[in-house]
């Protein structure tokens, strides 16, 4: 969105003050104003801008609500806006184009009431670029709402150019993230499931959290995999998490799964005196999972982040964890490179596109390019390879992405045993997974033979987490 042709802002009419807007819509606006022009993510921004503006439950649902909402859809919303406007919606003020794609949310996928929807964005228009913008949102949103959800997802389907685009402009994604969805779903026999599974990334996630096993106990109810994960009643999970000085934290069963198969992957006897090592520990959720098991162990874990900021994070979600853990702050390929068969399991995280967590940062899908892919695999495969070097003979090395994209998963695997197919056996990571899980997870065989093991928000109500697990020959 950033690159988006910034068009001129409307000339203010005479001086007359806008009408005042609901403080949820107020909220929202400005969140979806940081994310467009200071390319804020909308997960951090989102629960300060609810603090300050000090939202009681309601208004803050609403404002989450209507947040998410019109990032997830930005794309048919914006292919709304083009007919209705009759005009390419980067030439129209971004400002504005935030309102009326607020207004446009409300009225296509809410209970709002449309004369809510209209006035309020509206307002927000005016406030933003004067009289005449507010006419003009006012024109384009009553076009918008003569019309329901169903009958602009026709229209824009039989004005698309191809299969591909239809689906894109009905399901508010990329062509390009469509595409690759449906080759990752293949390589598991499973392209009918690509509707599911864009249907899913378009629908609110439900909080997970998991209890560090050996500080808290997780409450019921349960998640429906993770031995460790519980889901928290309604409302602000921050509370818990502190109240529990960190031992309880919210985090994706995926993620949860993805760690404790590395951490689990033997008996706990066998882990007595280990030295474990998440390379990519930021911001430190699956680090926390792994340093708790690896004190009920008897293994030592230390961690590294090469971005400051987030080793930071790192260490602060480390701070429920009774032992002192390092925290380096390297390249991961310097550090490995450093300490060869330094350590009996690594976690590799690796830095992706995180095409797989659309769900909880909607705007990624819209930052994100195929250019992106082909910058990450390299260092991608340079961390795994790297993480080979430093894991003793019998170690095992897990990497992790959140991504389908078989470019950033099955590709980068492909690589690496080109590499080091003489040093490394591939395991049986669905077999590991499923160990630890506490019901039968859903991981069909692949077509390209390989043990590998995918997660989707469809099938498994997680992120998109793929794990590959690799044993160091002796």
């Amino acid at each position: 969105m950033s690159g988006r042709e910034r068009a001129p802002r409307s000339r203010r009419g005479p001086d007359r003050r806008p009408q005042p807007v609901q403080p949820a819509r107020e909220v929202a606006y400005r969140v979806l104003r940081a994310v467009d022009e200071d390319d804020a993510y909308a997960n951090l921004l989102l629960p300060r801008e609810i603090e300050r503006a000090g939202l009681g439950p309601a208004d803050a649902g609403l404002a989450t609500e209507l947040t998410y909402g019109t990032l997830r859809g930005l794309g048919t919303y914006d292919a709304v806006v083009r007919i209705a406007a009759e005009r390419d919606p980067a030439t129209i003020d971004p400002a504005v184009l935030d309102a009326i794609r607020l207004g446009v949310h409300q009225l296509l996928a809410t209970r709002v009431p449309s004369h809510a929807a209209v006035n309020e964005s509206v307002s927000l228009a005016e406030r933003a670029a004067g009289r005449g913008a507010a006419g003009f949102a006012n024109a384009v949103l009553r076009r918008v709402s003569r019309e329901g959800a169903d009958a602009w997802r026709e229209r824009l389907a039989q004005d698309a150019r191809s299969d591909d685009e239809a689906l894109a402009a009905t399901s508010s994604h990329p062509v390009w993230v469509i595409r690759a969805f449906r080759r990752a779903l293949q390589a598991e026999g499973r392209a009918h499931e690509l509707a599911a599974l864009l249907e899913a990334d378009n629908a609110a996630p439900r909080v997970t959290m998991a209890a560090l096993p050996g500080l808290a106990d997780p409450p019921e109810p349960r998640t429906t995999y993770s031995p460790v994960g519980f889901r928290p009643g309604v409302g602000d999970p921050e509370p818990i998490v502190a109240g529990s000085r960190g031992a309880m934290r919210v985090q994706d069963e995926g993620s949860q799964l993805v760690a404790l198969a590395l951490s689990r992957l033997e008996s706990s006897d066998s882990a007595q005196g280990e030295a474990w090592l998440d390379l990519c520990a930021g911001p430190g959720g699956k680090t926390a999972l792994l340093a708790a098991d690896a004190r009920a162990a008897g293994a030592r874990l230390s961690a590294n982040e090469v971005v400051p900021a987030r080793a930071g994070l790192v260490r602060r979600a480390l701070a429920a964890i009774p032992d002192p853990i390092e925290v380096h702050e390297r390249d991961g390929r310097d550090l490995t490179a450093a300490r060869p068969g330094a350590f009996d399991r690594i976690l590799v995280d690796a830095p992706c596109t995180g095409l797989g967590a659309l769900r909880r940062r909607p705007e990624a899908r819209w930052r994100k390019s195929p250019e992106d892919v082909a910058e990450l695999t390299p260092l991608q495969a340079d961390l795994l390879d790297g993480a080979i070097g430093a894991t003793r003979a019998g170690g095992t090395v897990a990497y992790v992405t959140c991504s389908p994209h078989l470019a950033e998963t099955v590709g980068v695997v492909r690589e690496v045993l080109e590499r080091r197919g003489d040093a490394v056996d591939l395991l049986d990571a669905p077999a590991a997974l499923q160990a630890v899980a506490q019901r039968e997870l859903d991981l069909p065989a692949r077509s390209d033979g390989l043990t590998v093991a995918q997660l989707w928000p469809h099938r498994h109500g997680t992120d998109a987490m793929f794990l590959a697990l690799l044993r160091v020959r002796g």
